[in-house]
């Protein structure tokens, strides 16, 4: 019984508030998903072809899409209460094996079960499990709660998509089977973007702009650690005794991981959090739609791309067989390059739809990466990340000059902001 005398039922959900903050559970979940995107570096990104990064980019963008839905969840939803936890455990147990399923969602290989129908049925059951709680939440919202039906349409449409191209024929009307493959992930994909931009509706609302908030920047750190720890794997095995080679490529791979973390939480970051926490209603839906959901994806896509090269350059520099004069592999430099890129770009389009600004040092750190990038497959593989950690580093200098006023004055408000919630907590708590 609680203080009104009313029965308390300990498996119910308990809607979310304002001013939630990311649970420890949905902290652990992200662990798994991160393993699963990382997996998608390992399983196809891996081959350096064409047709390996296509895989890859599909691949990718169904996970990022099951990963949000669980975002928009914890937002509703206390994620550590009720049976939610239950929820989580079985999706969790799907990621996983999604995961181990990667190297074979899109052929199946000799023995076991059918890998691409593992893949799809594990997607099915990870996509519908968040609508099931969604609908839950949003029992007494008749007008929500038929959009949460028509969300189920999209999904059970990716994953008829998926299960047709499993069973595909080596050849489809004289047409190689991966190239509709091809077609019909790159469908499912589409199929779920276009069905998920509605939730930018008048009906739909982010109860919690601080969970919101946190939850895409923790993304961001853990996918950073991965690249640490996929940086770490690139050594090779069979040469044991450190050497100058690996601690100058280690330290040059920590200071470009450091120049993205800078570049996403120096400023952004904290601008970001303070337009979400002020726009109301429809504005905030639509910030989070456009400026977390589909405009994080290219930066954790870069972040990943970024790994895979580095692991490339780590292997090579620790091989004492290869010279030290020797460039690194071409497709491992582009890689590199690349992935910076991408996030770089990803943030600039970040910056611009949620707080309608440009920061042209970001804009000319990208145009000098496409101008190195062919400089930097022509010299020595310990000279390519050195490029790419000093164009970073003068890009972080650079706004330490050039924005010392506006960040500055971003802190502070952000202090101001958080005063003021202690504040309102506080005479909350009074009463």
């Amino acid at each position: 019984m609680d203080s009104a005398g009313r029965s308390v039922r300990p498996w119910r959900l308990r809607p979310a508030e304002e001013g939630i903050k990311v649970s420890r559970l949905e902290v652990f979940f992200d662990l798994v998903f991160i393993y699963a995107l990382s997996n998608v570096a390992r399983a196809t990104f891996g081959d350096h072809t064409p047709d390996g990064l296509l895989r890859g980019v599909l691949i990718l963008a169904l996970l990022w899409w099951c990963w949000i839905s669980y975002v928009w969840v914890g937002n509703s939803v206390h994620a550590g209460e009720g049976w939610m936890p239950i929820v989580i455990f079985i999706v969790m147990a799907a990621v996983f094996t999604v995961a181990l399923t990667l190297p074979e969602a899109f052929t199946d290989l000799p023995g076991g079960s059918n890998g691409p129908l593992v893949f799809a049925g594990c997607y099915f059951v990870i996509r519908m499990l968040s609508l099931v709680v969604f609908r839950q939440v949003t029992r007494h919202d008749r007008p929500v709660r038929r959009q949460v039906f028509r969300l189920a349409v999209p999904v059970v449409t990716a994953t008829g998509l998926l299960v047709g191209s499993a069973y595909l024929p080596e050849r489809v009307f004289g047409v190689h089977r991966f190239a509709v493959q091809v077609i019909l992930w790159a469908l499912a994909v589409a199929v779920e973007y276009a069905g998920g931009f509605p939730v930018g509706g008048r009906r739909w609302r982010i109860v919690s702009a601080a969970h919101w908030t946190e939850r895409y920047e923790l993304i961001i750190i853990v996918t950073l650690g991965e690249l640490i720890i996929s940086v770490g794997t690139g050594t090779n095995p069979l040469s044991w005794a450190i050497s100058w080679p690996v601690i100058c490529a280690a330290a040059l791979g920590i200071a470009v991981t450091a120049t993205l973390w800078w570049a996403y939480f120096d400023v952004i970051a904290l601008a970001a959090q303070l337009a979400m926490r002020n726009a109301h209603a429809y504005d905030r839906v639509a910030l989070a739609r456009d400026g977390y959901v589909y405009l994080h994806l290219p930066m954790v896509a870069g972040i990943i791309t970024l790994a895979v090269g580095a692991e490339d350059l780590l292997k090579q520099v620790s091989d004492r067989g290869v010279p030290l004069h020797q460039p690194l592999d071409p497709a491992g430099t582009y890689l590199m390059f690349a992935g910076v890129g991408i996030f770089l770009l990803g943030h600039l389009g970040f910056q611009l739809r949620v707080l309608g600004t440009v920061t042209w040092t970001r804009v000319g750190a990208i145009v000098l990466l496409a101008a190195l990038t062919p400089v930097a497959v022509s010299v020595p593989a310990l000279a390519s990340i050195g490029i790419l950690a000093a164009t970073g580093l003068a890009l972080a200098v650079a706004e330490l000059i050039f924005l010392a006023g506006s960040r500055r004055a971003l802190r502070e408000a952000v202090l101001e902001e958080h005063h003021a919630h202690a504040t309102r907590e506080a005479e909350r708590w009074r009463r």
